[in-house]
């Protein structure tokens, strides 16, 4: 039986570098599109990476409880309609979600089933210099960037499991043994050391906020 596969992560955590690797492997996976209201990046293609819609529209889809989740992120609206969802699952594929924290929690009320997994940086470090390599980020950004990850970091006990992104190809072999029943390894429940990387990389984006606004 088909389900919706959540993939979470602070921003720059590689979930989207994930889902991609997963569609692009399995024949029984599939994506939904996801409708935002920020503009298109360099490459993204309509219908393909997003339904790119006005903010007057899609807040008309909402207001049609179209969307099985939306939030606001970094100024954006984001939401997962729930024909997509359906469409997916109705051929007979998982749906390969990747959405932040506060999506999720709705996305579960509205399909229970959902298998949730979080996906961990290997280091504060590493989340920081992905960030940064990107380059399109004023200082207000990655600030704000850095403070969402630490408040999805808190949230991290609403998935069912967690995987370290410390290297891609392993990170997609472990959500790939998730989908197929054989994750038991990475079930939240059973990481013993936990909670102590969490504060870690908590601790470690806190410095970098510092950072970053002593030089406002």
């Amino acid at each position: 039986m088909p389900v919706p596969i959540i993939l979470s992560s602070p921003s720059g955590g590689g979930k989207t570098s994930i889902a991609h690797k997963l569609l692009a492997n399995r024949r029984d996976v599939g994506y939904s599109v996801s409708c935002t209201t920020r503009p298109p990046r360099q490459g993204e293609i309509e219908g393909r990476d997003y339904y790119f819609l006005s903010v007057e529209k899609f807040r008309e889809r909402k207001k049609k409880n179209e969307f099985a989740e939306s939030a606001t992120v970094h100024g954006h609206l984001y939401g997962t309609l729930r024909k997509e969802v359906e469409r997916v699952l109705a051929s007979g594929r998982n749906v390969i979600m990747d959405i932040d924290v506060q999506g999720t929690k709705q996305f579960a009320r509205a399909f229970p089933e959902s298998v949730l997994i979080f996906i961990l940086p290997p280091s504060a470090e590493a989340l920081i210099d992905r960030l940064e390599a990107r380059g399109t980020e004023d200082v207000e950004a990655l600030i704000r960037r850095f403070q969402s990850a630490k408040d999805e970091l808190k949230a991290i006990d609403l998935y069912q499991y967690v995987v370290v992104n410390d290297r891609l190809d392993s990170a997609v072999a472990a959500a790939s043994d998730i989908i197929d029943g054989k994750g038991d390894r990475f079930e939240r429940s059973r990481n013993i050391e936990l909670d102590t990387r969490v504060k870690e990389l908590m601790d470690g984006i806190q410095r970098a906020i510092d950072q970053y606004s002593a030089r406002k």
